[in-house]
């Protein structure tokens, strides 16, 4: 009868770790392949009328990074068995801080998604608490039984799979920052069709894409522009926080773009003083229209960046430092 029970437990223990293990790594990497959506939502949580820490507002990309690696080499160090009792305790304080955040969401109703997701999968606060809930739960037994957490091998080899996941999330990171998301959820992803996003279905909900305006100082010239064939939009949603850097190049493919028969528009949120500053400094061969900042980061995650669309439907994104490899 107690070996019976001693077995129970143990399995018991490895589908918890299991389970454990494989939810933090998912949840890891789909925020991993686009760390500076989860930047913008944590923003928005150390934001005053939130959590009223804005002094932290300008660490939080550098926050993000470190808890999305961390997600993943934890649950990593879970599922091969590296280091039981560390890692147990590091995924409790993580969860306790995870459990806090989507309860305060949930019961002040401030942040309607959480992020914990990403945008690969969006869940209600309360269904977000709840599921953090139940993740206590099992770490808890976890820290509870970590004897029963044992390596896969005696070797080296846990060790070696903590140290490549790391590296590789590290790899990961440095790469959709300098370029864009390697797997893009949004309604702007490459293949969409903008037009089709803005459609309301039977279900009630909002449709993905909404609050799309491209105005000039009169109109609203976004039903026209997604009817055309050949457009280039340069998204600089906020010219104060651009890489001025980029706009060498950003002239050079626009130049380009012109003469193979592109409308191009340049996209922003900034006020008209600084997009003249900014057209006249670099010669820029295009007029900049009106678009919600927050719509505008959501489109593309480079400031400056570039976007394709032939009839509403999105051909082509590039950051500023691939605008080079863009194919007109």
């Amino acid at each position: 009868m107690r070996k019976a029970q001693i077995t129970f437990t143990f399995i018991l223990v490895q589908i918890a770790r299991v389970l454990v293990g494989v939810l933090f790594i998912f949840s890891g990497f789909v925020k991993l392949v686009d760390p500076i959506g989860s930047q913008y939502k944590f923003e928005e949580y150390f934001s005053e009328g939130v959590l009223n820490m804005e002094f932290l507002v300008p660490y939080a990309l550098p926050f993000v990074i470190f808890l999305i690696i961390a997600e993943i080499v934890l649950g990593v160090a879970l599922l091969v068995g590296y280091k039981s009792k560390l890692t147990v305790r590091s995924l409790t304080a993580m969860i306790l801080f995870f459990l806090f955040l989507t309860f305060y969401s949930a019961y002040y109703n401030k942040v309607t998604d959480c992020g914990c997701f990403g945008d690969a999968i969006k869940l209600e606060p309360w269904e977000t608490f709840f599921k953090d809930v139940i993740l206590t739960i099992l770490i808890l037994f976890l820290s509870y039984k970590t004897t029963l957490i044992k390596p896969i091998t005696t070797t080296w080899l846990p060790g070696k799979f903590v140290f490549w996941s790391l590296a590789i999330s590290c790899f990961i990171t440095y790469y959709v920052l300098a370029h864009l998301p390697i797997i893009d959820f949004r309604a702007y992803a490459i293949g969409k069709n903008i037009s089709e996003g803005m459609k309301y279905k039977d279900d009630g909900k909002i449709p993905p894409v909404h609050d799309f305006m491209l105005e000039d100082t009169q109109n609203d010239l976004a039903p026209e522009i997604l009817k055309m064939e050949k457009v280039m939009l340069v998204i600089a949603s906020n010219l104060n926080k651009s890489e001025f850097e980029g706009f060498p190049e950003i002239k050079i493919i626009a130049d380009q773009a012109i003469k193979k028969g592109y409308k191009v528009y340049g996209v922003s949120a900034s006020f008209s003083d600084i997009i003249e500053l900014t057209k006249r400094k670099f010669e820029l061969p295009f007029e900049f229209l009106f678009c919600d900042e927050t719509t505008l980061k959501t489109m593309i995650r480079a400031n400056p960046g570039i976007i394709i669309l032939n009839k509403g439907t999105v051909v082509g994104k590039k950051n500023w430092n691939d605008a080079e490899d863009l194919e007109l």
